[in-house]
């Protein structure tokens, strides 16, 4: 998806001349779908209960690259719908019409459902009407702009530039490619404005997203995403902080954009993001993972190159690693623990022990090239029921994957100017 959307797109953005705060940052709430903010929360579940799911959604819904062949103007997409973790509030147009979306590092376009639509999926919360916005304005196929694109899609009938993206679970949205202006209620400070913002308002969206959702919010690192269109306005830097589901009820998450965003201190590590494609994904370089005193190096590739050989993202909650890497670590995780052995009740994860007081985890440190990450037992271990634990780690043979378990109470950083993600252990509940 995002090499051919971001080549599609490209030469809108030197039209997009997204306006925030230069030289000042914002931050914003990321909300767990399992948290009390989220639409999809359940309060009859335990926090064990929502572990389970969210193991379920990544089993099930992993980035994947697509091999399908797929006409130029409907490019295919390397995720599946409904993959996301993390909601955010925005609002689009004039005035403000706030949609509740999910924020994935694993997506680009910002789209919503729109206004008339023609084949819609439920959704409970209002459709966006862009009759009703003064600033929306989209682009004609006789324009310049449509014209210079190079796998632009037209509905020549209605002289309109369009986008389609389908999803690798046979989902699809497709609609008119905008720009508007979004507004993000900061919690640092007043709402910020971005004007003339790239959309996709999307009149025909089907397939398996969630009625409690009206769209994504891209923050991958193609150039369509909001990232990217925030770029200069950011210097681009963000950063996030994942509070894990076992906090205490009403705690959220946080990402924050700017000088905000910035991550330095004393006990920062840092590794380089590898520019590929596809460019939507933020790629780094694993060399090794100790378990204890054992280090296991890593030989895996992606596309035949070491180099950016595992992706990060915020919207798959487990770390996938290649079928023989895992099981070697596996194994060096298993002989470390002296706790009892069982199965786990969903049959996902595959090194399970009964949490009893003989449980105890070994130290586990993920080696990027430049920086050493340690982990404790709150990345590695999950509680899927109320006894039994599981081992946060999972094979995979079409992506690697450093998963949001890993990530919860570091602060991790992302420079895409300076090329960095930096982590830095944190309460993320004290921020």
């Amino acid at each position: 998806m995002a090499s051919l959307i971001s080549a599609t797109l490209l030469s809108l953005l030197l039209l997009s001349k997204v306006n925030a705060y230069p030289k000042h940052g914002f931050t914003l709430e990321l909300i767990h779908r399992d948290s009390p903010k989220s639409p999809f929360y359940n309060p009859d579940e335990t926090s064990s209960q929502r572990m389970r799911n969210a193991v379920r959604r990544s089993a099930r819904s992993t980035l994947q690259f697509s091999n399908d062949d797929a006409s130029q103007n409907s490019p295919q997409s390397v995720i599946t719908s409904n993959r996301g973790e993390y909601l955010m509030n925005i609002s689009i147009g004039t005035p403000p019409f706030p949609i509740l979306a999910i924020a994935d590092t694993g997506s680009d376009l910002i789209w919503t459902q729109c206004s008339p639509c023609k084949d819609c999926y439920k959704q409970k919360a209002p459709l966006f009407d862009p009759k009703e916005s003064s600033t929306y304005r989209k682009f004609s196929c006789s324009s310049s702009q449509c014209r210079a694109l190079e796998d632009a899609s037209c509905y020549t009938y209605e002289d309109t530039c369009s986008y389609t993206i389908s999803y690798g679970d046979n989902s699809y949205t497709k609609g008119d490619v905008a720009v508007d202006t979004v507004t993000i209620g900061s919690s640092s400070r007043r709402p910020v404005s971005l004007r003339n913002v790239i959309i996709g308002c999307g009149h025909d969206n089907t397939g398996i997203f969630d009625a409690a959702g009206s769209g994504i919010i891209g923050l991958g690192g193609g150039s369509t995403s909001l990232v990217s269109q925030l770029r200069k306005s950011i210097n681009g830097k963000f950063s996030y902080c994942l509070v894990p589901l076992t906090s205490e009820t009403g705690l959220t998450s946080k990402i924050n954009f700017g000088t905000n965003g910035i991550v330095s201190g004393d006990g920062v590590v840092s590794t380089l993001l590898v520019k590929k494609d596809p460019t939507t994904f933020y790629f780094l370089t694993l060399e090794a993972i100790s378990v204890g005193s054992k280090k296991i190096h890593f030989t895996g590739t992606i596309f035949g190159t070491k180099e950016g050989n595992i992706v990060i993202d915020s919207g798959t909650t487990l770390t996938l690693l290649p079928s023989k890497f895992y099981s070697e670590m596996e194994s060096a995780v298993a002989s470390t623990i002296k706790a009892e052995r069982v199965q786990d009740p969903n049959r996902v994860l595959s090194l399970c022990y009964r949490d009893t007081s003989s449980f105890k985890v070994p130290d586990i440190t993920v080696h990027f090239k430049g920086g050493n990450v340690k982990l404790d037992k709150a990345n590695t271990f999950v509680e899927v029921s109320e006894d039994v634990s599981c081992f946060a780690f999972a094979a995979n043979e079409q992506l690697t994957i450093y998963g949001n378990l890993a990530q919860m109470n570091f602060l991790v950083g992302y420079d895409t100017v300076s090329g960095t993600v930096s982590f830095k252990r944190t309460d993320c509940a004290q921020m």
